[in-house]
């Protein structure tokens, strides 16, 4: 073999070498690769030391982009606190599953323990180009409720025109919010968080006016329900500080056919994922019942423990569905009830969330 063979051969192994050397990297790069940790179907925190917040929209991106930076706003927020649940609203047709999976990569990323998530389609939010907003709650290292948390649903005010202005029905929701607060012998300053659900987004301005003016300390959200709503509609829900000593883990402020408020004060309250329904009959329905039972029964609670429920059905009729199934399951918990554009599958009939005293 001449010089030039010779070299020409020692090239192409050492090319060769490098070749596989290149392959089998890659290879190890993708054998790494993990898919997202499941999130949890339920959390356990401390009422006495929980947090309430509300990221900031951005139309920055799309779903992916806005979704991270929403997490890490969030993160930068709570500090050191545990994210113990969020509560998603996606606007726009992106993949609503995106978010649940980034969730899940965030706090794996930053060891820190996954929440719980809801997750639900709006039919918008309050700035062009927004596609998401998180609302968590937070469990700090300092007890900032002394006496519990109290939990007011959404006071609704309607009318049978959608294209009605929604600004006065903000302010019919308010009064009827505002009442509760009360009774549940908070003040506004003491309000923790609002969010504002809304049939049309046109005169948001309108609409923050009054909220802001009315709760300046709370974390704020507004979301449009339905792109194409068939009626109009704002009902605001609060969650606030409680200030007086009930003497139990759960007190509810009654109402007619409802409850106006629930305080709740016990040791431990658990919050629960969605759980959706999948198809659009009573005996589908009912299965969502029973999987969120089974669910709450893994960290230790019933049904019957449940003080907070918030149905997202996407029709009327299911949420007549809803409406007739759930004392069999979940008791009579502080309800609130709002038909939504969408949840993470296609042939979903209405998603729910709880909160349940664990004693």
């Amino acid at each position: 073999m001449n010089r030039v063979a010779a070299w020409a051969l020692v090239g192409g192994l050492i090319a060769s070498a490098g070749l596989t050397a290149q392959k089998k990297k890659k290879e190890e790069i993708t054998q790494t690769l993990q898919l997202p940790k499941d999130l949890p179907g339920a959390v356990v925190g401390e009422p006495r030391r929980l947090t309430f917040h509300t990221t900031p929209l951005s139309a920055k991106g799309l779903l992916s982009v806005q979704a991270r930076d929403a997490l890490k706003a969030l993160m930068h927020e709570t500090g050191g606190g545990s994210v113990l649940h969020i509560r998603a609203f996606v606007a726009g047709s992106g993949d609503l599953r995106r978010v649940r999976d980034l969730v899940s990569e965030a706090f794996t990323d930053h060891k820190q323990p996954l929440p719980s998530l809801s997750l639900v389609r709006a039919g918008g939010l309050p700035m062009e180009g927004a596609q998401v907003v998180l609302e968590a709650v937070a469990e700090g290292k300092k007890e900032v409720n002394p006496h519990g948390v109290a939990w007011v649903p959404a006071s609704a005010a309607s009318g049978d025109n959608p294209m009605d202005p929604v600004a006065p029905l903000v302010q019919q929701s308010l009064e009827k919010l505002r009442a509760n607060v009360k009774e549940a012998g908070s003040e506004p300053a003491d309000v923790l968080r609002v969010t504002c659900f809304l049939s049309a987004l046109d005169d948001i301005a309108a609409a923050r006016k009054l909220v802001e003016a009315e709760y300046p300390r709370a974390a704020l959200d507004y979301v449009q329900t339905q792109r194409q709503p068939a009626h109009a509609l704002a009902a605001c829900e609060a969650v606030a500080r409680v200030h007086w000593n009930t003497g139990t883990a759960v007190h509810y402020i009654p109402a007619e056919g409802e409850h106006r408020a629930v305080l709740v004060n016990a040791p431990h309250v658990v919050f629960s994922g969605t759980q959706v329904s999948y198809g659009y009959q009573e005996a589908d329905s009912r299965l969502a019942f029973e999987r969120l039972a089974k669910t709450l029964e893994s960290v230790g609670v019933s049904g019957r423990q449940v003080a907070v429920a918030r149905y997202y059905p996407l029709a009327e009729v299911i949420a007549a569905q809803v409406r007739k199934l759930r004392a069999g399951f979940l008791g009579t918990p502080a309800n609130s009830m709002l038909v939504m554009e969408g949840l993470p599958s296609m042939d979903a009939g209405f998603g729910v969330d709880v909160v349940a005293v664990k004693e």
